[in-house]
């Protein structure tokens, strides 16, 4: 058994376990492989956390300090379980002036979760963003891929009950 077994066993099924086995296989010994490895590694497990990481590093033969570089460098990665939808909140300035702020804490209190937060039944991660390009609809909320503007602090919670 590889090291960090335990803890991935913890978090992970072992077919989860032997899928990325084989993603590491596959790029093992290959330059340029890391990015891949990791890519492919959080569509099957949805997150990379450290045990994960570990079994990275030590399969492709890299320093663990390299892989975690690379997980906290690029945005696309995440160390933390995702929610099933994920929830964005426009705080540029046209929409904070209109009331993005209270629209952000309004989703804190209702979810029980801070920005970059996930809910404990993993169904929302919330964060905040500096500008969607969408001024005019301002104050815009995103789910997913859906624009939600001219929102209101009162509409939240409807507009959050249409997601499962």
């Amino acid at each position: 058994m590889k090291s960090g077994n335990n803890d991935l066993l913890k978090e992970f099924t072992p077919e989860q376990i032997k899928k990325l086995d084989e993603i590491i296989e596959t790029y093992k010994g290959k330059s340029g492989g890391l990015i891949p490895v990791l890519e492919q590694a959080q569509e099957i497990l949805e997150y990379i956390p450290i045990s994960v990481q570990k079994r990275v590093a030590e399969g492709l033969n890299l320093p663990l300090s390299r892989v975690y570089g690379v997980v906290t460098f690029y945005s696309f990665f995440t160390m933390t379980p995702r929610g099933k939808h994920t929830i964005r909140v426009c705080l540029g300035t046209a929409c904070y002036v209109r009331g993005g702020k209270t629209i952000a804490e309004n989703i804190e209190k209702l979810l029980g979760i801070k920005e970059g937060g996930t809910t404990e039944d993993r169904l929302f991660s919330y964060e905040t963003v500096r500008c969607l390009g969408a001024c005019g609809l301002g104050p815009v909320v995103v789910i997913d891929d859906e624009i939600h503007g001219r929102m209101k602090p009162a509409k939240i919670e409807g507009l959050l009950a249409q997601y499962d």
